[in-house]
């Protein structure tokens, strides 16, 4: 078997301490985005139970997460899930995995950075300084090539010194809304007062949105020390810090709304009004700030991820193969970071000249980047099994985790279609199957293209895969 520390890839290898590790996830979440966009939304379905749907989702997704793991303790790679996926079920589900991860990647790249845009433009206006949209897009974009072009190390500590500035800042402000409420318990919320199983089960859905891209610390498979350890145990906590600061954050924020003239559920900013309904309004202006680190380093944290698929794709041949080459001196697949880069301000350019506000950038992308998601965490979950059969190593425990698994991805993927969303959401499930479908047709003609060296490039990729 292959040494974990092999360095296959030409990327900067076992330079990632467990913590920078970690912190890939940790910002490809961004935690703060949850309690200032999100939360409000659960709440609208949730109520009282907005906390347990969230510690609902954490437990999914850390069962996801040990399907994940099932790989990830045993082979790394910069393929992430696209290797994972084809080592259980065959290079064609992996190839669909592969493709569906770079848009969920890329599109969350887009969504995130417009919502940074947002909250910069308030900031902005604040000081009466107007900016056009698409130049802070541009900004933002070009700020993260930089970085991630430059050096893996210093895209890592980075996001890890970002993201814990942001969510330091909402928890000081739940510290004190909570002693200016003179109470940490709030009855209604632990006996669920009217709360019931469908809004319950709709807030679920909302609530497991916001973990997506959690994964994504296994696309630094070569760049991490001890990747057969650190990876699965980045996945696992990265999910767990994410759980119990939604459940605070979201208990807190329903504690706090309780008596005041706009409802949790009616406000577009909730803690910045928690701020200003407890006298304290430039700790809201902090936290608007913290939003805009933290959508940041998300953008940051997805460009480095979805770059990483691209350029396993590009060593494969599926996409061109400039692609697939990593900076002679930086270490870094400068190429895939760069395509990347350019789409992630290219696409909601567009959006922004045809007309679309910013938050409708955000919101339209990332409800498309979530199907990639989800496809991939069913596909994983049923891998999972077939993989352990091939070791030898499949057990009973491992067949009921991943149906278990798969059954929680169940409904989160039906939502998507049923009931109808309203326009334009209702297409974007078809815009996603024709972006699939383009992509099946290339990787078909590909497979039938004579002498075509695909297929053997993608088996020596996953034989050399540092594994155990």
């Amino acid at each position: 078997m292959n040494s974990p520390n092999t360095k296959a890839y030409g990327l900067k290898a076992t330079c990632l301490t467990f913590p920078e590790t970690l912190s890939q996830s940790v910002a490809n979440i961004s935690p703060t985005l949850t309690p200032v966009v999100i939360v409000p939304l659960v709440f609208l379905s949730a109520g009282n139970g907005t906390w347990l749907a969230y510690l609902f989702a954490t437990i999914g997704l850390i069962l996801v997460g040990m399907n994940i793991n099932q790989f990830a303790k045993r082979s790394a790679s910069p393929g992430s899930l696209y290797s994972f996926i084809s080592q259980g079920l065959g290079l064609n589900a992996g190839f669909i995995s592969g493709w569906c991860l770079i848009v969920a990647y890329i599109f969350t790249a887009m969504a995130v950075l417009a919502g940074a845009v947002n909250y910069a433009i308030l900031l902005l206006q604040m000081m009466h300084v107007n900016i056009p949209p698409w130049v802070l897009f541009a900004i933002g974009a070009a700020a993260a090539w930089l970085v991630a072009f430059k050096d893996i190390k210093l895209s890592t500590r980075l996001m890890l010194v970002l993201e814990a500035i942001s969510m330091l800042l909402i928890l000081v402000l739940g510290v004190y809304i909570m002693i200016h409420k003179g109470t940490l318990i709030d009855p209604a919320q632990f006996k669920l007062e009217g709360v019931d199983f469908n809004g319950l089960k709709g807030g679920l859905i909302l609530a497991i949105f916001s973990y997506v891209g959690y994964e994504s610390a296994t696309t630094l498979g070569e760049e991490a020390k001890n990747p057969l350890k650190s990876i699965p145990r980045s996945v696992i906590l990265s999910a767990l810090i994410a759980g119990i600061f939604f459940m605070l954050t979201s208990y807190i924020a329903v504690l706090g709304f309780k008596g005041l003239k706009t409802s949790l559920g009616a406000s577009s900013a909730p803690f910045n009004d928690l701020a200003d309904a407890t006298g304290i309004g430039f700790l809201g202006v902090l936290i608007s700030i913290g939003a805009v680190i933290s959508m940041f380093a998300c953008t940051l944290a997805s460009i480095n991820a979805g770059s990483r698929i691209i350029f396993m794709l590009g060593r494969h041949g599926i996409l061109h193969n400039h692609l697939g080459k990593a900076h002679g001196s930086n270490e870094t697949p400068h190429w895939a970071v760069t395509f990347s880069s350019i789409a992630t301000f290219a696409l909601p350019a567009v959006m922004l000249y045809k007309g679309l506000g910013v938050l409708d950038v955000f919101n339209d992308l990332s409800t498309i980047a979530t199907y990639g998601f989800l496809i991939v965490y069913a596909l994983v979950s049923i891998s999972a099994p077939f993989y352990l059969k091939q070791l030898g190593k499949l057990t009973a425990g491992s067949i009921v985790l991943s149906v278990v698994s798969v059954l929680f991805m169940v409904p989160p993927i039906i939502s998507t279609v049923s009931p109808t969303p309203a326009p334009p959401v209702d297409k974007f499930p078809y815009y996603f199957l024709i972006y699939l479908g383009v992509g099946v047709a290339w990787f078909i003609f590909l497979r039938l293209k004579s002498l075509s060296p695909v297929i053997s490039k993608m088996k020596s990729d996953l034989q050399s895969a540092p594994s155990l």
